[in-house]
């Protein structure tokens, strides 16, 4: 057995789950989820708790049935108390202001960029005062909604806008994200003299 596949999934109160032909629609306090669950894994509700079972030990079968119960637990959470993803902004003169429901970030490009949410996501910014301590982090943005795939690409997609650099650490990074750095030239060049 699998053993993600075979923890059983808690549901709390206040969740609602429905499963109808092969499909899952999870109803909670912060919105709806649905999706289709793959043929051959079925999912059992018994009172407050979910089961996702597969009918072999086919290989393919196997892998689904991790991934199955991955996915409805997220739902399940996502409904409930939903996911969120925090991003720093490192660098001098880098800014992110909210304007309506979209991001303007100036990372330093000849223009603004704009970042606008897909629907169920919502991003804050807040802005931070650079100092020693925060290594020149100008801002601070926190992705947040129900669906753990959208906040994570939404993050994802953010981030690839400006990577952080590892001879000054400038760029977007998620929070606790270490960045390795790399010495420069005048620092290389300066080892070998006496």
């Amino acid at each position: 057995m699998s053993r993600i596949g075979r923890k059983p999934i808690p549901v709390p109160s206040g969740v609602n789950v429905a499963i109808n032909d092969g499909t899952i629609t999870v109803q909670g306090p912060k919105g709806t989820l649905k999706r289709a669950i793959p043929a051959p894994i079925t999912v059992r509700q018994e009172s407050d708790t979910l089961y996702v079972e597969r009918p072999d030990d086919v290989k393919a079968h196997k892998a689904l049935h991790g991934l199955t119960r991955s996915l409805v637990a997220n739902m399940v959470d996502g409904v409930a108390t939903g996911f969120t993803r925090q991003m720093s902004l490192h660098g001098i003169g880098y800014r992110a202001q909210l304007q309506g429901d979209r991001v303007v970030l100036n990372l330093g490009f000849s223009h603004d960029v704009i970042v606008i949410p897909p629907p169920g996501v919502s991003i804050a910014v807040e802005t931070v005062s650079p100092n020693v301590d925060n290594q020149h982090c100008t801002a601070r943005l926190t992705v947040s909604g129900i669906s753990k795939e959208m906040v994570g690409q939404v993050a994802a997609k953010i981030r690839a806008l400006k990577k952080p650099e590892p001879y000054k650490g400038k760029g977007i990074r998620f929070a606790g994200e270490v960045v390795r750095r790399k010495a420069g030239k005048a620092a290389k060049a300066g080892k070998g003299k006496k």
